[in-house]
């Protein structure tokens, strides 16, 4: 019995120690991995949001966990962009079923590369618009989900758990059947 404890120990912290590793590595993305940025002709931006009312901590992209008042911070990487009139547009829908459009926003004053705001959106999804008026004009689009369900991202965060769990009830199963034989 002694031995199955040991071995199940083992298993435990070499899973837990695989698992925090993957959680810092996604920390550590270089800009061009990173999912909140948006590349057009060489020319980049970056999106955070904020929530800061339920959890001042966290910055999301597109997945924001909660509807209600969000705080949004846009990353003009590039100089060019700096440059230009910047138009942002809030619409509700994704894809081909883009409907009412939510907020608006021109800005020509970000030449620190910086375009900031909040807004105010119910459950659902919706598509954030983001037009250089440049020659040619920069196009780049975010889709939002406000409070919904990312069923592929927790099957991910779920799979070192699930991988884990296995691999226990295979030893234990293993261990048990021995231990039967011997007696």
């Amino acid at each position: 019995m002694k031995h199955f404890i040991k071995i199940w120990t083992s298993v435990a912290i070499f899973f837990a120690t695989l698992y925090s590793g993957f959680a810092i590595a996604h920390g550590k993305v270089n800009l061009e991995a990173d999912a909140c940025v948006r590349n057009m002709s060489g020319s980049m931006i970056h999106l955070s949001t904020y929530q800061p009312q339920y959890d001042p901590e966290a910055e999301y992209c597109t997945e924001i966990p909660k509807e209600g008042e969000t705080y949004w911070v846009l990353d003009l990487v590039d100089q060019a962009l700096r440059d230009m009139p910047i138009g942002i547009k809030i619409v509700r829908g994704s894809g081909k079923a883009l409907s009412e459009t939510v907020a608006t926003i021109y800005s020509t004053n970000h030449s620190d590369g910086v375009i900031k705001g909040h807004f105010n959106l119910d459950e659902g999804q919706y598509t954030l618009f983001v037009t250089g008026e440049g020659v040619p004009p920069l196009h780049y689009e975010y889709p939002l989900r406000i409070q919904m369900t990312n069923y592929t991202e927790l099957l991910l965060k779920a799979i070192p758990y699930i991988i884990t769990f296995l691999l226990i009830a295979f030893i234990t199963d293993k261990l048990l059947k021995r231990r039967q034989l011997h007696h």
